[in-house]
């Protein structure tokens, strides 16, 4: 995802059911109807549940009727035909289950109202009327009942009945489009990977498709307004190329298409998995190939492997974003990365001086908005940069394919990307994920060349401002000699010395993250 477009803008999202310890979804099963003459939606929505320990009663999250009319109003839950006794309240559903470990059972809720967040049913740039989900982090509930949360993932369906003059686009391969009676189409899609909530999607909207390619097998498509069907359609060929590159670098694509669909999400990119939703200005930018480059990477990172909560967001966003740097050196050349993270540490320097908080803030439990930032974005791939540099290119992907392989189709923490890429390299990286994940702030160095009394030579003396200190490789070499050399730095102060009239280059690769000032 890509949050450009928020900025400040910080939606305040209500608490949802946490983890779900009690129960696990296998199934959701979306049936929708939608119309052109009200925002009103009726569904319903088959689900799958096994039961991890005995329960007496499942709570699902689900938005219930406001003030404002907006909300679901939940009118009948079945088991197998039978009415299930259940409550609602503002935020949910309670469902009186009398289950013991281990057991399956499906349960059809009915329900209806008006969507107040989640699917966005508006009119595009054009003037006309869209319907498109929007669901991260845990906006999904204000449209469907579910377990909003990461943590929780189950394959799904869709039987979207809508207007017949509408094309729809959703999770998985289209199995059906039939045509009903009153100008009226059913169209049914399904994807059997289990998916977290918040990568759930359907789009529903008058578009021009394209088929421009297949890659490995994996049918690539295009959804664009027809008014941007000639640069959208120049613009998303470029997925194909994408596409490739990260299925040689990283590991198999986990899903049955790649959709790249222009729509009305309110982020710059939402990596809806298979789907990729665009912000509709989007087409025709010259940033798209960076934009797409971090969409199709979380196909792997955040959609297949899914952080265990929000606050390991940085396992998805800084992913995505060192894997779009990693796409565009491989296409431009090393000068294109070192120039990116060199711009994104700038970015980061900003950011710790006007919120000093780590990359895993486990002090956000709600309000998840906040989460979008420098910190999840940015330092996060910072820290694979830096990975990388550490344990070189070899080991780090071979580390990173790993965790891929290990992870695909499950949730994972910090700690477990840790402990695979410590398996993979011999090294232990405790510290090294503490000081740059768990610890505020980055390095602040005061880097004096002064001479040495006596001597023709210099001394360099490089100086940590911060607290706490961090140990780290520092790189350096000098105008006239280009060959590298780095000294560890493990206190608050390292030297070196240069010859006389050598001057001193800091972090000619741009490899470490830190403010490097130069004392005169």
């Amino acid at each position: 995802m890509k949050w450009y477009q928020l900025q400040l803008l910080f939606i305040l999202v209500a608490g949802t059911t946490v983890k779900a310890q009690d129960a696990d979804v296998q199934q959701y099963d979306l049936s929708l109807t939608l119309n052109d003459t009200t925002n009103r939606i009726a569904g319903t929505t088959g689900i799958t549940v096994r039961y991890l320990k005995d329960v007496a009663s499942f709570r699902l999250d689900l938005t219930g009727p406001s003030v404002n009319d907006t909300g679901m109003i939940v009118t009948a839950v079945q088991q197998n035909g039978v009415a299930v006794p259940f409550t609602q309240d503002s935020a949910g559903i309670n469902l009186s289950v009398n289950a013991r470990e281990g057991a399956v059972r499906t349960y059809i809720i009915s329900y209806a109202g008006i969507p107040p967040d989640g699917l966005i049913i508006s009119t595009n740039r054009f003037g006309n009327r869209t319907f498109f989900t929007d669901n991260w982090p845990n906006r999904a509930h204000n449209w469907f009942p579910c377990i909003d949360h990461p943590g929780d993932k189950a394959a799904v369906s869709f039987a979207i009945i809508a207007p017949d003059h509408y094309q729809v686009v959703a999770n998985g391969l289209k199995t059906e489009e039939t045509s009903l009676p009153g100008r009226l189409k059913r169209t049914r899609y399904r994807e059997k990977v289990p998916l977290p909530s918040k990568v759930i999607a359907i789009g529903v909207a008058d578009f021009a498709i394209d088929h421009p390619a297949d890659v490995s097998g994996i049918p690539v498509y295009t959804y664009v307004f027809p008014e941007n069907k000639d640069r959208g359609f120049r613009d998303f060929a470029k997925a194909a190329d994408i596409l490739r590159f990260f299925i040689k670098k990283i590991g198999p694509y986990p899903y049955e298409k790649l959709a790249n669909i222009q729509s009305k999400t309110i982020f710059g990119g939402m990596e809806n998995a298979g789907a990729i939703f665009y912000a509709e200005r989007s087409v025709g930018s010259r940033t798209i190939e960076e934009l797409m480059a971090h969409e199709i990477a979380h196909q792997w990172f955040g959609d297949a492997v899914t952080e265990t909560d929000w606050q390991h967001l940085w396992l998805s966003e800084g992913f995505a974003t060192y894997m779009a740097w990693v796409y565009l050196e491989s296409r431009y050349g090393s000068d294109t990365l070192k120039k990116g993270m060199a711009a994104d540490r700038q970015e980061i320097i900003a950011f710790g001086k006007k919120r000093n908080t780590p990359v895993v803030d486990t002090t956000v439990n709600d309000h998840y908005m906040q989460l979008l930032n420098v910190n999840s974005y940015q330092k996060g791939s910072w820290v694979l940069h830096m990975l990388r540099r550490r344990l070189s290119d070899v080991i780090f992907w071979k580390g990173i394919r790993q965790y891929f392989a290990t992870y695909n189709g499950k949730n994972a923490n910090t700690d477990n990307f840790r402990e695979v890429m410590e398996q993979v390299s011999g090294q232990d990286l405790k510290g090294f994920f503490k000081q740059w994940l768990q610890t505020a702030g980055i390095p602040v160095l005061d880097i004096r060349v002064e001479p040495m009394t006596g001597k023709e030579d210099q001394q360099v003396t490089v100086e940590q401002q911060q607290e706490p200190l961090f140990d780290f490789l520092l790189e350096y070499n000098t105008r006239d000699n280009k060959k590298v050399y780095g000294i560890d730095v493990k206190g608050k102060t390292a030297t070196f010395g240069l010859h006389n009239g050598a001057i001193l280059n800091a972090d000619p690769d741009v490899n470490i993250l830190a403010e490097i000032r130069l004392i005169q």
